[in-house]
């Protein structure tokens, strides 16, 4: 439909002819002191007339019944844009109130008695790791675990070669510590001084109900593989509809919004920290401060470096009010916490190879294969151990 010139018109006067043509019914003519155009109409646009009866396009009282059906779909339409967007933009941003809460300390895990509040796992790694998880009094046999009174360690071993009876050619000795005490909420200050890295190592510091998993969801705090020079990785895992497809403020890349664990190989809903928050930068700096708040309106993690921890956690006050916007922040938007996370343990562990480091090994630039190395290469797993200060949990006051 458009506007065009009639030249054949005569010129303006007193009472000038504006002509309308209608391609599928007659041409009508009106007098209307206008400018000399005349309007050209497809056989999709508006019918000026109904039921053969002649009439101006603009009375709706002439108009066809498929030009009322356009009409109205049109209208219909219009309302349903005008109220679904903004219902959908005020979903989108939706945000939940992280108001302060006042935490007080509940449990401590330090000094020479770190190790006494964990169990020790012992069998068949359920992430397929190429790892034989010892009992306490083989980790401490082998020099795996030990404590003084400020720092634990958690160390793979190093002492078994290839021509050690027996070899590592089914695994490597390592550890997994759960800790005794579960949790259904709270504010969890980690110490960590020193993070193990290595071709072939998957260790993480994480909570979990690892008799109920993934029933009770996952967060893992500290995560890498291998070389683990990309930064830190901060993880729900979960049953599904679990999203973070929402509103976020955090400092961290987000990486994926599904936690479902049953979704691209159990990834998870991720979020990536910067280089020097894991391996060998972060260590270098004396490591730092992971904190975990999880309570019903979401679950945040933050990362300090040593020499930026805040005044109130040295002083046993911690405020995450007053931390500015976390590394990872899993806002329960579309995510009911209380729902999907509950009894969980503190777990620390060195995985080797298994479903994850094994996976992207080729992509590392790591030599060999996983198992070959892990089994061939004592020696590689210098730095592949823990450093742990005072692990903290607090409850709301």
């Amino acid at each position: 439909m458009g506007w065009e010139d009639t030249a054949a018109l005569p010129k303006a006067g007193p009472a000038t002819t504006f002509e309308v043509r209608d391609a599928n019914g007659p041409v009508n003519f009106v007098t209307h002191p206008s400018p000399y155009h005349h309007l050209k109409l497809s056989g999709d646009d508006i019918n000026m007339a109904s039921d053969g009866a002649d009439g101006p396009w603009w009375n709706p009282r002439y108009w066809r019944k498929r030009t009322w059906a356009i009409v109205v779909g049109v209208l219909v339409a219009i309302i349903i844009v005008a109220v679904v967007t903004p219902i959908e933009v005020a979903k989108r941003n939706r945000y939940p109130d992280y108001y302060r809460i006042d935490y007080a300390l509940a449990d401590e895990y330090s000094g020479t008695t770190f190790f006494d509040q964990f169990n020790y796992f012992v069998g068949y790694d359920p992430a397929q790791g190429f790892v034989h998880y010892v009992p306490r009094e083989q980790a401490t046999q082998l020099n795996l675990t030990y404590a003084s009174a400020d720092a634990a360690i958690l160390r793979v071993d190093t002492s078994v070669g290839p021509g050690s009876e027996p070899d590592a050619s089914t695994g490597r000795f390592s550890v997994r510590l759960e800790s005794k005490r579960q949790y259904d909420t709270g504010l969890f200050v980690f110490d960590v001084r020193h993070t193990p890295f290595g071709c072939g190592t998957w260790p993480a510091l994480w909570l979990a109900d690892p008799v109920h998993w993934p029933d009770n969801g996952e967060i893992d705090v500290l995560e890498a593989v291998n070389r683990a020079d990309t930064g830190n990785q901060m993880t729900l895992h979960t049953t599904a509809g679990c999203t973070v497809d929402a509103r976020r403020i955090m400092t961290g890349e987000s990486l994926a919004t599904d936690c479902h664990n049953a979704t691209d190989n159990n990834a998870g809903c991720g979020v990536r920290g910067p280089v020097d928050s894991y391996g060998t930068a972060f260590n270098a700096g004396g490591g730092g401060v992971a904190a975990v708040e999880w309570r019903a309106e979401g679950i945040r993690i933050w990362q300090f470096p040593r020499d930026s921890i805040p005044a109130d956690i040295a002083a046993r006050r911690p405020d995450p009010s007053a931390w500015g916007s976390a590394s990872a922040d899993f806002p329960n938007t579309n995510c009911d916490v209380g729902a999907y996370f509950r009894n969980q343990s503190i777990i620390v562990n060195i995985d080797l190879c298994g479903q994850y480091a094994g996976s992207v090994y080729s992509q590392s630039g790591c030599p060999s294969n996983c198992t070959d190395f892990v089994a061939n290469n004592p020696q590689a797993f210098t730095d592949a151990f823990w450093e742990l200060g005072a692990f903290e949990v607090y409850q709301r006051a």
